[in-house]
């Protein structure tokens, strides 16, 4: 871990905490979260996790930009992660179908697996939410197989479904409203990601983890989900 802190606006620090992603980040950015929270008290306006820093938003009018690092360099000496500080485990059901994820057949294509062997790997690990981001209740997650791993398309879609699972590099995420988006969609899940009801709003958390678990069209439906075509809803 190699501790910077950076200057983002005049009430805002960014503590850099790694340099690379890795899985083995998370229980060290839970627990830097967890002590800033605790140094900043009511003086934090937002903290914002991600893969490798975490933003630090404060209240200027309380505290100096020379208090802000103090209470920073304060609150992560002797850092350790929490073995008890352990998210939740969400099972999110996904029909794979190439109506749904047409790239479902590009990633067999280049990884020179069958489609219900794709499919299988992705659904065979649990992965890490390292951060949310680019649209609410959009979580981001890792790592996938290297051999699934495939880069953003070209030319971003200009509206994707809510719903849509989909793998960009080593990430794996579902987009959670209607947006444009540039990932490979592989299929769809009926889960509400994001509720303006909900505490958080978000179903996930950073500290979360995910698993896939493949369903037929008639659980998918069930479920509640729309089963519209990609290119139906363009």
């Amino acid at each position: 871990m190699k501790l910077r802190v950076e200057v983002v606006a005049l009430d805002c620090l960014m503590v850099r905490l790694f340099d690379e992603i890795a899985e083995t980040n998370m229980p060290w950015m839970l627990a830097a979260s967890e002590s800033l929270r605790t140094a900043f008290a009511g003086h934090l306006i937002d903290l914002v996790p991600s893969y490798t820093t975490l933003m630090v938003h404060y209240d200027l009018t309380a505290l100096s930009p020379a208090q802000a690092r103090e209470l920073i360099a304060q609150a992560l000496i002797d850092l350790s992660p929490n073995a008890r500080t352990r998210g939740t485990c969400h099972v999110l059901p996904v029909w794979y179908d190439l109506s749904v994820g047409p790239e479902l057949s590009l990633l067999s294509q280049r990884s020179g697996l069958a489609v219900e062997e794709v499919i299988r790997r992705h659904c065979e690990r649990e992965y890490q939410v390292f951060a949310l981001g680019f649209a609410p209740g959009f979580a981001f997650m890792g790592l996938v197989e290297e051999v699934l791993a495939a880069p953003r398309l070209n030319t971003p879609r200009k509206k994707v479904a809510a719903g849509s699972v989909g793998i960009a590099e080593r990430q794996t995420a579902a987009y959670p409203v209607v947006s444009p988006g540039g990932w490979n969609l592989i299929g769809r899940t009926p889960a509400k990601l994001f509720d303006r009801n909900r505490d958080g709003y978000s179903l996930m958390k950073p500290g979360d983890t995910v698993r896939f678990e493949a369903i037929g069209h008639a659980e998918f439906i069930n479920l509640g989900g729309d089963d519209t075509p990609l290119e139906a809803q363009a």
